[in-house]
């Protein structure tokens, strides 16, 4: 493989990884902004500008984006997250300038008719409502406006039927040239794609972009809580997090580990006690969410209200014997898992595109798979033993839970037994 980048006049970042044996390619826009950045009557503005962008052009009709990429056995497709939105094609090779012809047309020259934008909102409106549907997405939303509050980082990326319901052609074209800026943008290709040909396409299709990086978007500040909604269903969501790491944290790596210890597989410590030798729910599974100036450690478990009150003391229980005795065996394992996944992304080329686009936002350059290794085999059980003592006694704890909750252990008790263990009392004097 090998990474080649050039920054053009306007500030835009051209990025490939050329993998010549395929006969196909991957490549995409992949912009600095995403819902974090919107102001309260924006909440779901970006996600609506990634939807409206395939909607027609001045000189493309939304059918018509989709026939000419589908009609050489392409496709094209788009995503909204927190911190970006990206749209990508995936093409065989000597497509390349037609995929980046759209991808240039559908950022540039869309006009958001009033009939596409009003059948986009319906359905951005059922896709709201399918996710309050789900007690799941419910938890998790609760989850993140409960981390961060009144913040835009804590708000749903789809906003709200009221919000998107808001927006017209002024609106969106505001939005577009407010944040979508060459600075703030990376072209990225992979697979059987040469790096010159790019770069000769985006100095021709993206020039009009303006040279003058985005604001910036607030400082994210954790608070934590809790958020406990009753209702009637055979299962309650709980959700419990505490402040995690940002990207690029000298801790990242550790704490990312730390989620595959506790709770990344069949394996993991959460899994095997919970639920393989109590059987106090079906699955259970730890996380960490990084973004640029902060981060969330989580775990999600679904349980009945039975067993909701031997389930929270236990995995309070669990937090503290990670902070005292996970292993070197246990490290290793999930090293190996965390750097097996990193080497299969690398045979995707639309994963490797996705990669080396966001390393490119986040770090300002691609990280080679070595480096990242090295990174991740530096890090040692002592390491995690005390970023899980941070993690879990220096943090207010986040949680929420929707469906049978009554007499649920709630943060503050959660708190209160984590501060109670007296190895973890010890170490915080």
């Amino acid at each position: 493989m090998k990474v080649d980048t050039t920054v053009l006049d306007n500030g835009l970042t051209v990025v490939t990884d050329q993998m010549p044996h395929l006969k196909t390619a991957a490549l995409g826009v992949w912009v600095k902004t995403g819902s974090r950045v919107e102001a309260v009557h924006q909440n779901g503005i970006t996600h609506l500008l990634e939807h409206m962008a395939f909607k027609g052009t001045k000189t493309r009709s939304a059918r018509d984006i989709a026939e000419e990429i589908e009609a050489v056995g392409g496709e094209l497709n788009a995503s909204t997250s927190i911190e970006h939105t990206n749209y990508y094609a995936r093409i065989l090779a000597e497509d390349t300038p037609l995929a980046v012809d759209i991808l240039s047309d559908i950022l540039q020259n869309s006009t958001f008719d009033a009939q596409e934008l009003v059948r986009e909102q319906h359905v951005i409106l059922q896709e709201i409502g399918a996710s309050n549907d789900s007690p799941e997405d419910q938890a998790f939303d609760f989850f993140q406006e409960t981390a961060w509050p009144d913040q835009a980082i804590g708000r749903p990326i789809l906003g709200t039927p009221e919000t998107v319901k808001g927006f017209n052609r002024d609106t969106l074209n505001g939005y577009l040239a407010e944040r979508y800026r060459a600075p703030d943008m990376v072209l990225a290709g992979t697979g059987a794609i040469e790096h010159s040909e790019l770069v000769a396409l985006a100095k021709e299709k993206f020039s009009g972009f303006s040279s003058e990086a985005a604001a910036q978007e607030p400082e994210a500040k954790y608070v934590g809580g809790e958020s406990l909604r009753s209702k009637d269903l055979m299962e309650a969501q709980v959700l419990i997090g505490f402040e995690g790491q940002p990207y690029k944290a000298q801790d990242y790596y550790a704490i990312q580990i730390l989620a595959s210890v506790l709770g990344g597989g069949m394996s993991s410590r959460l899994f095997q006690e919970i639920r393989e030798k109590h059987g106090l729910c079906y699955a259970i599974y730890s996380f960490h969410w990084a973004f640029s100036d902060t981060g969330l450690f989580g775990l999600h478990a679904a349980t009945s209200q039975e067993d909701l009150g031997a389930l929270m003391p236990m995995i309070a229980d669990e937090l503290v014997s990670a902070s005292q005795t996970i292993t070197d065996a246990e490290v290793a394992r999930s090293r190996a898992q965390i750097r097996a996944g990193l080497m299969m992304a690398l045979e995707s080329p639309a994963a490797r595109a996705g990669q080396i686009a966001r390393q490119t936002l986040v770090h300002g350059r691609v990280l080679s798979p070595d480096e990242i290794a090295a990174k991740i085999e530096a890090v040692t059980a002592a390491d995690i033993r005390r970023v899980a003592h941070e993690t879990f006694v220096g943090s207010t704890p986040t949680m929420t839970a929707i469906g049978p909750v009554d007499g649920i252990m709630n943060a503050g008790e959660l708190a209160e037994r984590l501060q109670q263990n007296p190895v973890l009392r010890a170490a915080s004097m």
